[in-house]
């Protein structure tokens, strides 16, 4: 295959590599502001679940890009992992203290669990992890900020959907033309952050309630929280589902590009280690079993001698290539 097989399979991923990106899902974010103009007047983002950075890239990028708005605009970019610096920005963990005092425009997070394949508890443990970044915005942003969060859609978001809205009175799911046809991600675009009357965030009382009402999808008409859903991009643009040539724009030769930052201690680099220098635990063999294993050698002089003298052996294939073999010698 190669080291230009992932290049060919995955269109995004090989443009986020050529154009600087750390993640091919720097263009989902491109694509939910080319539809939702989320960046407009924005100059205090947080980037929750940050790493490896290619959403802080992309604000970095849009925000900082010209330099009369550098000094004005401030990113915080807060994750449990570690994350490479990017150039003009600071990571940290107390968020109001680095806008002085002031609340947040924007609030992003990207963040998902480690998929199982069972895709209820996926569902589950993301909507809860949203939910958490959802209390997490209650505290930082301003009155008619705007989230935006990764969901898996399911059957059980309904009380998900219900939740954002008592906090924004525009919700929509929006699934990006480079996220995957055959992943059950999406993200929502909650719009003019209006808390209930009253509200007052409180980290010790969070939103999780760990309840999902059985009966809440059975619900019709206005007791039912529909969010309208959009599939956005045209024909006109890459299809995250298939697979392209490598040579996009005819002439232009193909060329292999490293990522653009590699991961910083991935949990398999130690199994990495281990099997590049042949280090892997491998199992003992006794020495019965490798004379077991050893294949059977058989002394031609002794089967002539012994297992031909029987005429009843004689139409046996072992004994016919001994009488071919000694007709040949004679």
């Amino acid at each position: 295959m190669g080291r230009s097989s992932k290049d060919k399979r995955d269109v995004y991923y090989r443009l986020a590599k050529e154009e600087g990106w750390r993640a091919r899902s720097a263009f989902k974010l491109l694509q939910i502001n080319d539809d939702f103009n989320i960046f407009e007047g924005v100059k205090r983002v947080v980037d929750l679940c940050a790493a490896p950075g290619s959403w802080s890239q992309v604000l970095s990028k849009k925000l900082r890009g010209q330099e009369n708005k550098e000094a004005d605009v401030k990113i915080v970019a807060v994750d449990l992992q570690a994350m490479a610096p990017i150039p003009g920005k600071s990571t940290a963990e107390e968020i109001i203290g680095h806008f002085e005092g002031q609340h947040a425009d924007l609030v992003i997070c990207d963040g998902a669990p480690d998929v199982t394949g069972l895709h209820d508890i996926d569902e589950y443990i993301q909507a809860q992890l949203l939910l958490a970044a959802l209390n997490i915005t209650t505290h930082v942003l301003k009155h008619g900020g705007t989230f935006v969060a990764k969901i898996f859609r399911g059957k059980d978001v309904t009380l998900l959907y219900s939740q954002l809205k008592i906090f924004f009175p525009l919700v929509t799911v929006y699934k990006p033309r480079s996220s995957r046809n055959s992943s059950i991600e999406a993200f929502v675009v909650c719009q003019n952050y209006s808390p209930p009357p009253g509200y007052i965030p409180n980290m010790s009382n969070p939103l999780l309630d760990h309840h999902y009402d059985v009966d809440f999808n059975s619900l019709e008409g206005p007791n039912r929280v529909i969010v309208p859903f959009l599939a956005c991009g045209d024909l006109s643009g890459f299809d995250s589902d298939k697979t392209y040539p490598l040579e996009l724009v005819k002439g232009q030769e193909y060329s292999y590009h490293e990522p653009t930052q590699l991961p910083i201690n991935p949990p398999y680099k130690e199994a990495c280690y281990l099997r590049k220098n042949d280090l892997l635990a491998k199992p003992k063999v006794s020495a019965e079993d490798k004379d077991k294993s050893a294949p059977q050698q058989v002394n031609v002089e002794q089967a002539s001698s012994s297992d031909c003298q029987n005429e009843n052996d004689a139409t046996s294939p072992l004994c016919s290539s001994l009488q071919k073999s000694s007709l040949h010698a004679e």
